[in-house]
């Protein structure tokens, strides 16, 4: 069995118009519907559940919660061999690493979705879904476990995924990794060895054994991602700050802010007075993580010259990173 978990965007979306492909509402469509008329992969029944219908821009807690705990039971199930999550295309990857970073799945787990809403003229939904389909019950991906995502035949895991384009039915990207497959005409044409990507994957995405479960936990830490840049005097960290001690003191009603991810200019690197501040946030308990708001390419850290600081470096683009570092402090992953 295939379970197929639903959850939004762009993929179940309608448009007053068919040649409307911006003004239409996203999370309309029952996934139960949009698998209508796709056929069935020889020896696997689908077994669709509706977990949220939302537009991904809009995601939530709640909602990476509620996926979480769908996903976990699916795989536990010994009658489901894989699972395929329909999901918006504009917090794909980071819903994509969450299922890495968190469940580091045995079976199978694939993300797909759509540029267009099924009601345009030409929706490219249907043949992603389909394509998703091979991908999960492929021998190789049956054989690796892990998260991938698949759209307009291209095959990216969960770490390398990312969206670069804003219209584009081939919106996505896997940086300097590429893609790690295609799908084509109904099979998998794998670039890399699936089982070994898999295995990197999880050594990136953890280590230690996982705490309390994070579907478990209502109230995540909040981490907030800033970027260095011309003129990054520091101001929004002092601001974060402020709200910090106020939360801790229980005249804010928000959440405290926990955990900073900086995207640093070319090689992780940061503003002068924006390093003063965060080390004023690191005085004060928060955790901050340097990644590069390069589109490529990982930080090389180094304690000398213009990398010194003291700053955890991570390979993660900054998305990930911040799922990351939610989940390291619910105690549940630490990236290496």
């Amino acid at each position: 069995m295939l379970r197929v978990l639903g959850t939004g965007g762009t993929i179940a979306g309608r448009a007053a118009r068919a040649d409307d492909l911006i003004g239409y509402q996203a999370g309309v469509v029952a996934v139960q519907d949009l698998l209508q008329g796709l056929p069935e992969p020889p020896g696997w029944t689908l077994q669709a559940q509706q977990v949220a219908n939302v537009d991904s821009k809009d995601m939530t807690v709640a909602v990476w919660r509620a996926l979480l705990q769908a996903v976990h039971a699916a795989l536990l199930d010994p009658a489901v061999g894989a699972v395929l999550v329909t999901h918006g295309t504009d917090t794909l990857e980071e819903t994509a690493w969450l299922l890495q970073a968190a469940l580091a799945p045995a079976k199978p787990v694939v993300l797909t979705g759509a540029m267009r809403p099924a009601t345009a003229l030409a929706p490219d939904g249907p043949q992603n879904l389909a394509e998703a389909l091979v991908l999960a019950t492929d021998q190789g991906t049956q054989g690796a476990g892990g998260v991938w995502v698949t759209l307009a035949g291209r095959v990216f895991d969960a770490a390398a995924v990312r969206k670069v384009h804003p219209a584009r039915v081939d919106a996505f990207g896997g940086g300097d990794a590429g893609p790690a497959a295609w799908v084509e005409g109904g099979r998998v044409r794998w670039l890399l060895d699936p089982a070994a990507r898999v295995a990197a994957l999880a050594a990136r995405a953890h280590t230690g054994a996982p705490a309390r479960p994070p579907w478990q936990v209502e109230a995540w830490p909040r981490v907030e991602w800033i970027t260095s840049h011309g003129g990054a005097d520091g101001a929004l960290v002092r601001a974060l700050l402020a709200q910090r001690r106020a939360a801790r003191a229980g005249q804010d009603a928000d959440a405290p802010l926990a955990g900073l991810v900086v995207a640093g200019t070319g090689n992780g690197s940061v503003h002068a007075e924006l390093a003063d501040a965060l080390r004023q946030a690191q005085q004060e308990g928060v955790a901050v993580w340097i990644t590069t708001r390069c589109a490529e390419g990982e930080v090389l850290p180094s304690p000398h010259g213009r990398g010194a600081g003291g700053w955890t470096v991570t390979s993660l683009p900054p998305a990930k990173a911040r799922v990351s570092l939610m989940l390291a402090l619910l105690g549940q992953a630490v990236p290496r």
